[in-house]
């Protein structure tokens, strides 16, 4: 039977592989193909679908993802169709999908740049919400010409809420019992083992963040619907709301379905447009910065590592490893063309080591004359801001959630928890701190002490780093620091950031940093150099990167809830790492 499951899943194996490169085949088919587009387009994009920082280049991890849309790919594909001429309008959908309130901002930019070159948007719903609540789909619609609902949706717009769990509780019945030590009081992602509610301090920021937030959402509704701030905070307290009411609000315009939303469309546009998908119209129109100048892009998305980033498809996470961002770095430096550099971070963090890795690169970048300018996606937090913090321009959405210089660490204790379950423990061991690491054994005094002055060591070093890259005393990082989260918004105030926007702020800085004009034409040439689905299927026949059957596709889509929960708690066994920013799930 054993040998039977072996063949079985080495035919399966095969059958995959066999499928990836035919599909490979046929892409450069298609390529050669060179289709052209109409003389009169309307380009559709579909927001139902998650919006991922960086889509992988693996085919095995990108398969995981369906149908997620990469970022960039919708920010450029934007750009690219406002000085398109064949391009007449865009017809979004939208609807309840999470969203990071720092993702629909920059998808705001680019949607109120699109219309700036004079080019109607249109955004359609078949509900904000339903039956539960639609707050950043809807301020991503506000950024549109006009609002369209289905007859039988709602409008979820009732407000901001954050909400983290506590487990003290639990593991006191279990018998667990958590040894922490922080820097400092607003380090607070170990309160979710430590404490049964918010602190003082964790609640403060908590309550600074929500503020941030919905101040943002206020605004941005009102600027979009052409109301007073007031009014949309008493919508917001009236809400949600049935289409109807919804339309007697002004928060849509018409009450439409599909159909009658392209109808509209086909009224506003000039021609018979076509209709082409925004990643269709991108694939073939090309990417807005394909020549001139170059800047190198480097990516550093997910939890930071040691070794390779990577993808892990039971949560759908990623990991920016040192040794692939350092690398891509390198690779910057070195090449003579590149101008400058745009690193785009998108991180809660996680080791410290690999941390301080990768920002040892960047400021070498730096004194090899290539300036870099970071760009800051949802989160760029504890490690996520210690990989930005030695560059020439930091950039950030208001949403986007950062600082968090500070550091944590410990383990939970469990032998009790064995006791219960009739597991008994012995040890032998030499040298006094060998149990130092031991979730059997608590700390002695001496353990502790050193432990502590660890903390302390990274913690100084951290700040003192932070106050060279924003040219600060150390006091005046550490009286914002003490492992505080802040806003954008807020960052930019304290002098955590220079600039509030997107990657297309982030570029327009990185051109004056090289000494460009602002309009010139520049090459973003991606480090490392994306590889082929070929490259990735013989990286996975040399055994050279690990990946999932597609077997398993079905059941890690199904496991995929509970996995992020149980790395929300801390329970998958990883370590988050010493520098790390706890994160609220996507608003919706």
């Amino acid at each position: 039977m054993k040998r039977f499951f072996v063949r079985l899943f080495a035919v399966i194996g095969v059958l995959a592989t066999l499928i990836l490169l035919v599909g490979f085949v046929f892409a450069l088919v298609g390529a050669a193909a060179k289709p052209r587009l109409p003389k009169e387009l309307l380009i559709e994009v579909d927001f139902e679908q998650p919006v991922i920082a960086q889509k992988p280049d693996d085919p095995f991890a990108a398969a995981m993802m369906g149908n997620s849309m990469d970022l960039r790919d919708v920010v450029e594909g934007l750009e690219r169709a406002a000085e398109d001429q064949r391009v007449q309008l865009l017809v979004a959908r939208l609807g309840a999908a999470p969203m990071a309130m720092a993702t629909a901002q920059e998808l705001r930019d680019a949607i109120l740049a699109f219309r700036a070159r004079g080019k109607k948007a249109i955004a359609w719903a078949e509900t904000f919400g339903e039956t539960g609540p639609g707050n950043t789909s809807y301020y991503l619609a506000t950024a549109f010409d006009e609002i369209h609902l289905q007859p039988s949706g709602d409008v979820g717009l009732t407000g901001l809420v954050m909400e983290s769990p506590f487990l003290a509780g639990t593991l006191e019945k279990l018998g667990v019992e958590p040894r922490m030590g922080q820097r400092y009081e607003y380090k607070n992602a170990m309160n979710t083992f430590t404490e049964k509610a918010f602190t003082p301090a964790h609640a403060e920021a908590m309550e600074a963040i929500v503020d941030s937030w919905y101040e943002q959402l206020v605004q941005g509704i009102a600027t979009g619907r052409g109301k007073s701030p007031e009014e949309v905070r008493a919508l917001i307290d009236g809400g949600p709301y049935l289409g109807v009411e919804a339309v007697d609000a002004g928060l849509v315009d018409a009450l439409s379905y599909r159909d009658a939303v392209y109808d509209r469309a086909e009224e506003l546009a000039a021609g018979e447009p076509v209709r082409r998908p925004l990643a269709r119209y991108l694939a073939v129109a090309g990417r807005p910065h394909a020549k001139g100048a170059r800047i190198a892009l480097v990516y550093g998305v997910g939890s930071v590592v040691r070794g390779k980033s990577g993808f892990d498809p039971l949560s759908g996470s990623a990991s920016m490893g040192s040794d692939t961002v350092a690398k891509a770095l390198r690779q910057a430096i070195d090449d003579e063309k590149v101008k400058a550099i745009l690193f785009r971070v998108d991180s809660p963090g996680g080791s410290y080591v690999a941390s301080d890795t990768i920002w040892h690169e960047t400021v070498r970048a730096r004194e090899a004359g290539k300036p870099v300018v970071v760009s800051m996606g949802d989160v760029a937090g504890s490690g996520g801001y210690f990989v930005a913090m030695a560059a020439d321009k930091i950039v950030a959405q208001p949403g986007t959630i950062t600082g968090s210089i500070g550091v944590l660490g410990g383990k939970l204790l469990t032998r009790e928890l064995w006791a219960k379950l009739g597991v008994t423990w012995d040890e032998v061991h030499r040298g006094t701190k060998a149990t130092m690491w031991s979730g059997l054994s608590d700390y002695e005094p001496e353990q502790w002490a050193r432990y502590e002055a660890g903390l302390d060591r990274v913690y100084l070093d951290f700040t003192t780093k932070a106050a060279e890259g924003r040219g600060k005393t150390q006091e005046e990082i550490h009286a914002i620091a003490k492992g505080r989260i802040w806003s954008g918004a807020d960052a930019l105030r304290l002098g955590l950031v220079d600039e509030l926007g997107g990657m297309t702020t982030a570029l327009r800085l990185a051109r004056e940093a090289a000494g460009l004009a602002p309009d010139a034409a520049v090459e973003l040439k991606l480090y490392p150099e994306p590889r082929t689905p070929f490259q990735a299927v013989m990286e996975q026949l040399r055994g050279e990167q690990a990946t999932t059957s597609p077997v398993l596709v079905g059941l890690l889509e199904t496991l995929r809830p509970v996995i992020r929960l149980a790395a929300r708690l801390g329970l998958t066994g990883q370590d988050a790492g010493e520098l790390t920013t706890p994160l609220p799930e996507p608003l919706s």
